[in-house]
């Protein structure tokens, strides 16, 4: 019985270090054919500028240079959280299939990834991420761009965020 609730112990430890790490993937490879921006249409709901302007006042009050939207970024965000919403999970799925799209057709050469879920305001959502040191380190990362989407789940009013940064 004690090796069971030992097991059972280390096993949710490890599921809850998992859930509060970000995701992130990046090249060393020079980036000498940066690809141009791709042209895509994105409208930003007033959730979604105010969460990238909570990202940016905050990068500012620390010295560190404010990121720029690419709409193609905020894109894959929302495929990201659409993604989720219709499998009912909050996770980094296909994170690494996300990643290479983005550098691939956006040149990126580095891709970080931060999501979170049911925070009704953008606030609470960011000050979580920045409660949490993974969050916190890409928000405070070396990057030039990000794409950020708030999705709201129409069946249960839960809002679901992807904030993806990277550095071109």
């Amino acid at each position: 019985m004690f090796m069971k609730t030992k097991l059972l112990k280390t096993a949710l430890l490890c599921a809850f270090v998992l859930t509060l790490n970000s995701c992130s993937t990046d090249t060393d490879e020079p980036n000498a054919a940066a690809k141009p921006e791709l042209v895509v249409d994105y409208s930003y709901t007033e959730l979604e500028l105010q969460t990238a302007k909570l990202i940016n006042d905050y990068r500012v009050s620390k010295g560190l240079n404010p990121l720029e939207l690419i709409n193609y970024v905020s894109v894959k965000s929302e495929e990201h959280n659409e993604y989720m919403i219709e499998h009912q999970v909050v996770n980094h799925d296909q994170f690494n299939e996300r990643a290479q799209d983005i550098m691939q057709n956006v040149g990126a050469m580095k891709v970080n990834e931060n999501i979170a879920y049911n925070y009704q305001q953008p606030i609470g959502a960011v000050t979580a991420w920045l409660n949490s040191p993974g969050h916190k380190a890409n928000i405070e990362g070396s990057f030039t761009h990000f794409g950020i989407s708030v999705t709201v789940d129409q069946t249960s009013g839960k809002k679901y965020y992807t904030n993806i940064f990277i550095k071109k």
